[in-house]
């Protein structure tokens, strides 16, 4: 059985998506390659015919028009080889059928090797019990966001045993991309549409050029803006309060 040891340097937020070529259902990839100019989702899976993955991979393709508008690749990657995944392809489409059409388009990579996930640092070292019949760790549920210059910005682990919450995935994509096109950060529970906050790097004075539609609150450092009305507040936090 090979040793899979924990990397000593985990993946970071700003760390640079370490590329690969793999096998997936359709066909071969170099990963850098294949993002190009889009973003890009990596999410990991344990295993094929797992009963929570399958309802998770049916979620992303009657998704798949969602992502498209947000100019989003997705990508899976599960512990098992290319015949298994075809086979569980089938599952997903069957299965997810009950609930809306369902095609799932986007590939998904063949790890049985477990050399993208040690890559990426997404083995489960700590469960004994979600390894396979040869041993080798599986994954857990790990989500990574990518944008167009191959920067992580965004990465999430779930447990194997608990569904990710795709709502909250492309909500955080949502408000990665409105962030990169205005100065702009987002409050608690915000959603696509909603008031958003000035980057704390604008002064209040430039924040008066950038939205000159403006209303203060909690003089000196609470400031709203609204993307979408022409309500516009503000947000920058103080020169002494840097927490």
């Amino acid at each position: 059985m090979a040793d899979y040891k924990k990397p000593e340097h985990s993946i970071r937020l700003g760390d640079i998506a370490p590329d690969f070529e793999a096998e997936t259902t359709t066909g071969t990839i170099k990963f850098h390659e294949w993002i190009g100019d889009s973003w890009a989702i990596l999410f990991s899976h344990p295993g094929d015919f797992t009963p929570v993955c399958t309802t998770e991979l049916g979620e992303v393709a009657r998704r798949a028009e969602d992502f498209k508008a947000r100019n989003v690749k997705v990508i899976g990657i599960s512990a098992n080889g290319l015949e298994d995944h075809h086979k569980w392809v089938k599952d997903i489409e069957s299965y997810g059928g009950k609930v809306a059409p369902t095609n799932v388009a986007f590939p998904i990579i063949a790890d049985g090797e477990r050399k993208v996930s040690l890559l990426y640092d997404m083995l489960d070292y700590q469960d004994a019990t979600n390894r396979d019949g040869k041993g080798l760790p599986f994954t857990i549920r790990t989500v990574f966001i990518i944008d167009p210059k191959k920067t992580i910005r965004l990465t999430l682990s779930y447990p194997a045993a608990v569904g990710r919450n795709f709502d909250e995935i492309v909500r955080v994509v949502d408000a990665l991309q409105l962030g990169d096109r205005q100065k702009v950060v987002t409050p608690v529970n915000w959603k696509k549409g909603d008031d958003v906050i000035v980057h704390a790097s604008v002064s209040n004075e430039e924040a008066k050029t950038l939205f000159p539609q403006h209303t203060q609150h909690l003089v000196s450092f609470l400031f709203f803006v609204s993307v979408v009305s022409p309500h516009v507040f503000t947000i920058a936090l103080p020169p002494h309060n840097a927490s």
